[in-house]
């Protein structure tokens, strides 16, 4: 049995602000939402960026000749803690497991440091030992790899035991479940990839109403995933568990999507469809290009492909991008699917036209 519930806005897309995107940032524009449902999405989302997901991080160091954090090593200018807290900052990354294995596994790295008195001569009297002199694994990718762990003075050879295992959130030492080693220093680690997370919401506009939610959302890694995936994960998370819910269901819910809704959104469309494409301030070269391609508005532009745009003549990848971007900043598309709204290629040029005609008009009056 169904119950009819009336109109929600739910948000249609997410987009990507390619200005300030980097490597371990990103910021998201999610919108509308229903009044309210901003700050709920956007703090279940920040929770779960910071607290719940999972990467790898170092639980224990042993060198060899070294029996506790607390004594310098000869021919080394940092002592234990120094090289502990540098160790912390190590950022490893595994998004594949092999099949059977536990997510949790804990697994044993061994290194065998080699120092020469000729690394030593070559490098100034000093040699800086990085994170990558220290792992030599398959099974991890090494962020950071010229990541400094400590300056040696003299040579050496040295055993480096090191346990590593995928966690989440910030785990203290002595909260790590494993058999200890005779001289093993344990670690506390902090499994989260996700540094700094904030959201914000605004109104945005839906037909004449001003009140409803736009979401932006900022996320800040450490690159052991990027700000995309980390996003994709906490959604995962999310939606996982809701399905719980799904067990006490007994009446399903049809929204009622409104045939005065389909008109207002059908009017929204066909105002940006009806611009021309001298509207938009395109480059003189792309204007040019759709000019003679016989473009007139930017309704008969989205309707064509991605694929056949880079037929026309004079028309490269450089216009695409740039077409692309402004159609962006509109809501819009190349190659949109407009069929709800009764449209197509075969008819938009009339549309366009009935529509300017009837918008002059009503001017007229």
């Amino acid at each position: 049995m169904a119950v009819k519930y009336g109109k929600f806005e739910m948000p249609e897309k997410i987009r990507v602000d390619d200005a300030s995107k980097t490597a371990t940032f990103a910021k998201f524009i999610v919108e509308p939402f229903e009044r309210g449902f901003g700050h709920t999405v956007g703090n279940t989302l920040r929770r779960i960026l910071l607290g719940a997901l999972e990467a790898p991080a170092i639980l224990s160091v042993r060198i060899e000749g070294v029996p506790h954090e607390y004594m310098a090593i000869e021919g080394v200018t940092q002592d234990m803690i120094h090289i502990i807290l540098n160790l912390k900052g190590a950022l490893l990354r595994n998004l594949s497991a092999e099949e059977g294995s536990h997510p949790r596994e804990i697994r044993h790295l061994v290194k065998q440091l080699e120092i020469t008195e000729e690394m030593i001569e070559k490098n100034g009297g000093e040699y800086r030992v990085a994170l990558k002199d220290l792992m030599d694994s398959n099974e991890y990718e090494i962020v950071n790899p010229n990541h400094h762990i400590f300056t040696a003075t003299k040579p050496m050879s040295r055993r480096v035991d090191m346990r590593v295992s995928n966690g989440r959130g910030y785990v203290p030492s002595e909260r790590h479940c494993f058999e200890r080693m005779h001289d093993e220093i344990i670690i506390d680690a902090a499994f989260s990839p996700v540094r700094l997370v904030n959201y914000l919401v605004e109104n945005t506009r839906v037909g004449q109403d001003t009140d409803y939610d736009r979401l932006i959302l900022e996320v800040t890694t450490d690159g052991r995933v990027t700000p995309v995936e980390a996003l994709a994960f906490a959604a995962q998370i999310s939606i996982q568990h809701m399905h719980v819910f799904e067990a006490i269901k007994s009446h399903s819910i049809v929204f009622d999507k409104g045939e005065a809704i389909i008109n207002r959104d059908r009017d929204e469309i066909l105002a940006k469809l009806a611009l021309r494409i001298n509207e938009i301030e395109l480059s003189v070269r792309s204007t040019n290009c759709l000019a003679n391609a016989n473009i007139d508005t930017i309704g008969e532009l989205v309707v064509m492909p991605e694929s056949e745009m880079l037929r026309f003549r004079n028309f490269g990848k450089k216009s695409l991008t740039e077409i692309k971007q402004k159609l962006d900043e509109l809501g819009l598309c190349l190659g949109m699917d407009l069929a709800k709204y009764g449209i197509n290629r075969d008819n938009i040029k009339t549309i366009i036209q009935t529509y300017q005609q009837e918008k002059l008009g009503s001017v007229e009056v």
